[in-house]
């Protein structure tokens, strides 16, 4: 059963400089919370109980919002806000452990995910990547969930893809499908092109940052040497991985957004602001009188 994830947060986030430059972007609000707690409330809904972030030195911000705040818990209580006392308090659930282990160079996702092979162990794993946010709230199907449930049926590794425009698919890895899936289900994949023309791409179906491996990938990249940019890279390991065995695209039902870049950041705070309780009527407000 999947019961872990990793989750690499060891980027320097150049996309979203300068706010990246002493605040490591996965903790950039969006609205009142951090990037980094939506992924990992995300893994936590999926029943992922063992957390591995893989970081680096200047990281620390991440790995202190996990942990308790005793001062701030204790004004808190003394002021008699059980409400925001409450949100600081339930970010980690306690059946679910959180650790950090450092990546000591920058070396490549597939390096990144290759630094968890201890915690990891001989079990199966989720891999998500933190500058992706899925909202599955107005979905019927939770992705990642579905996916360790395809996962646990079949022991073929998923990857989550969506459907992008023609004009996008050059900025993405595209899955090489004989027949693409139905939102919220699997189909088996023959492989991954990485950023195609729109007239070279086998279909339009985009990775999305989200997997579900065996604990074989482990152990493959250990044996892949480094490729493209002289990194260690995951898709490397991932089509040897599909030599051996039957791998599958898992098409997501939910909503993604890219906070690795300026725009996507920006869609993702309208988005999380648009649902939350405190502010949904004011930034409705305010888009209406900025499309005057």
């Amino acid at each position: 059963m999947v019961r872990k994830a990793v989750i690499p947060v060891a980027g320097l986030g150049t996309r979203v400089l300068p706010a990246s430059k002493a605040i490591p972007k996965e903790m950039l609000p969006v609205v009142d919370k951090p990037a980094i707690q939506l992924v990992v409330e995300e893994a936590i809904q999926a029943g992922i109980k063992e957390i591995v972030l893989v970081t680096r030195s200047g990281k620390e911000a991440i790995e202190n919002h996990f942990d308790k705040h005793y001062e701030i818990e204790a004004e808190l209580a003394r002021k008699g806000k059980t409400t925001i006392l409450e949100s600081v308090q339930d970010i980690l659930p306690s059946d679910v452990t959180l650790m950090a282990i450092r990546q000591p160079e920058a070396k490549g996702l597939g390096h990144a995910v290759l630094c968890a092979a201890a915690a990891v162990g001989n079990e199966p794993f989720a891999v998500l990547l933190p500058d992706v946010l899925v909202d599955c709230d107005d979905s019927e199907t939770h992705d990642l969930s579905q996916m360790i449930t395809n996962f646990n049926a079949n022991n073929a590794t998923q990857v989550m893809v969506e459907h992008v425009a023609d004009e996008d698919i050059s900025k993405y890895g595209i899955a090489d499908c004989s027949e693409g899936p139905a939102a919220g289900s699997s189909a088996s994949v023959n492989g991954f092109i990485e950023k195609p023309t729109a007239e070279e791409a086998p279909s339009n179906l985009a990775v999305v940052g989200r997997y579900v491996f065996p604990a074989r990938i482990m152990e493959l990249l250990k044996d892949t040497p480094p490729g493209a940019g002289d990194e260690v890279q995951l898709t490397d390991a991932m089509d040897t991985l599909l030599k051996e065995q039957q791998m599958n695209v898992y098409r997501m039902s939910g909503q993604t957004f890219d906070c690795g870049n300026k725009a996507g950041y920006v869609e993702a705070v309208l988005n999380y602001a648009l649902k939350h309780p405190e502010t949904k009527e004011h930034t409705r407000a305010l888009i209406k009188k900025l499309s005057v």
